[in-house]
């Protein structure tokens, strides 16, 4: 099979899409398929790989349109997979439309979407909004959805990586046909396996943590809605119980060295050095290790993990499937204190594979942290549920081997499941099935 892999996030993007994407395109060659990469020019990766990348888009604009159409018809591939998230496309239009483009210039060509999250394009300009009325027009307006054009209606399968991503999907994917499944992103880095706990001691060595230390990790970019400033203010209070409570900080800032930054890389800066800033403010400054960010290709960040005794991850709009932080975190089996959201998925089990908490709540976030410091039977528990988590959710063959069925065309493979036309039911069964979080 010949795929063509549609992505602007790419090394040396700092994004967890442009892990993904690589990961994903290493995975799928070495599974045998022919792969090629159209990505943003200036994007590369150091060393030999077993695909092809083309850097061959500028603005991801209308005029790339005619490129990509070209390219695609040069090429003539199998299948496509696209990767969508809005602001990686700069929120424009274009590539809203691919499916109905690209089907026309190849002939029974399988067309790929994975929604990398559930957010929509943001038409900011008028001429943003008048170019889609046009294309709608043009490309049939029936079913034609406002911010992701004919991604949904036109694509041969979607791919989520929740089911709570999938739920706000599904009313705008056609009924008929296998058209949608769930991918979680697996890790997103090379693992080392620790035995012994050899791989543990080794990271707190380089940290000079003692064995009576109680570690804690965030790991993943340093973004807003991340929850870090509740992480920090729930860390002064666990402190208050327990001193010799540490934190260490895995993944950095994305940051910039470029001296014509845009207004937007601006304010992430500026954001990022608010943080650094902030637990010397809360008087936790010693207890707080920032880690720079690492090589994609280096065992850095796995054996930073294997340092820690559990992961937080406090994000803001809740903990779903499709975080590959939790990703990394599960599979070193470590215990994940997380944030839940209103109908929380049904993979989640409090206190037997994850400790839930409200978003934004300080207090209730150190007290699950303490939780584990009092209750060893918790902690362990916590620990073989992640190991099961992993196991279930995150496996790379499992990802790659249900990214070979989509590409298949949901036509051509009968083992595919309509999980949208069910996704409603499951969803509010799996619910009803879910005991109620005291907290």
């Amino acid at each position: 099979m010949r795929l063509l892999f549609i992505s602007p996030a790419f090394p040396p993007m700092r994004a967890g899409e442009s892990e993904h994407a690589l990961r994903l395109c290493w995975k799928l060659a070495d599974s045998g398929l022919d792969v090629h990469v159209v990505t943003t020019k200036g994007c590369s990766v150091k060393g030999a790989v077993p695909f092809k990348i083309h850097p061959i888009m500028h603005t991801w604009s209308w005029w790339d349109a005619v490129r990509l159409s070209w390219f695609v018809r040069k090429m003539a591939p199998d299948a496509v997979l696209l990767m969508y998230t809005g602001w990686l496309y700069a929120d424009h239009p274009m590539i809203t439309f691919a499916p109905t483009l690209l089907k026309r210039v190849v002939r029974g060509l399988v067309f790929v979407t994975q929604m990398e999250n559930d957010k929509p394009s943001y038409l900011t300009t008028w001429s943003k909004r008048l170019t889609r009325k046009l294309a709608a027009f043009l490309c049939g307006s029936s079913g034609v959805h406002y911010e992701f054009g004919t991604l949904l209606r036109d694509s041969d399968v979607v791919i989520a990586l929740s089911h709570q991503h999938l739920e706000n999907f599904a009313p705008h994917i056609p009924a008929t046909g296998n058209r949608s499944m769930v991918i979680p992103p697996p890790p997103l880095l090379n693992i080392v396996t620790s035995k012994n706990g050899i791989v543990k001691q080794k990271g707190r060595e380089i940290f000079g943590f003692k064995s009576t230390d109680f570690v804690l990790a965030f790991y993943g970019y340093a973004d807003r809605n991340k929850g870090i400033e509740t992480l920090f203010e729930a860390l002064r209070l666990v402190r208050e119980k327990y001193v010799n409570t540490h934190l260490i900080m895995i993944g950095g800032g994305r940051g910039s060295k470029d001296k014509n930054m845009t207004q937007e890389a601006e304010k992430v800066a500026q954001y990022e050095k608010e943080l650094q800033n902030l637990p010397a403010a809360m008087g936790i400054a010693d207890a707080v290790t920032w880690l720079p960010g690492y090589a994609s290709d280096s065992e850095d960040a796995s054996v930073y993990l294997h340092a820690a005794d559990v992961c937080v991850l406090p994000f803001d709009q809740g903990v779903t499937l499709s975080r590959s932080s939790l990703a990394a975190a599960v599979s070193h089996g470590l215990p994940v204190v997380s944030t839940k959201v209103k109908c929380v998925e049904a993979a989640f089990r409090h206190r037997d594979n994850i400790l839930l908490c409200p978003p934004k709540n300080a207090q209730a976030l150190a007290d699950n942290i303490c939780s584990l410091l009092a209750d060893h039977e918790l902690y362990h528990r916590l620990c073989r549920g992640s190991q099961q988590l992993a196991a279930t959710w995150f496996s790379w063959d499992q990802a790659i081997d249900k990214t070979i069925q989509a590409m298949r065309g949901p036509a051509e493979n009968n083992e595919l499941d309509d999980e949208a036309s069910q996704l409603s039911m499951e969803s509010k069964r799996s619910a009803k099935q879910l005991p109620e979080i005291k907290m």
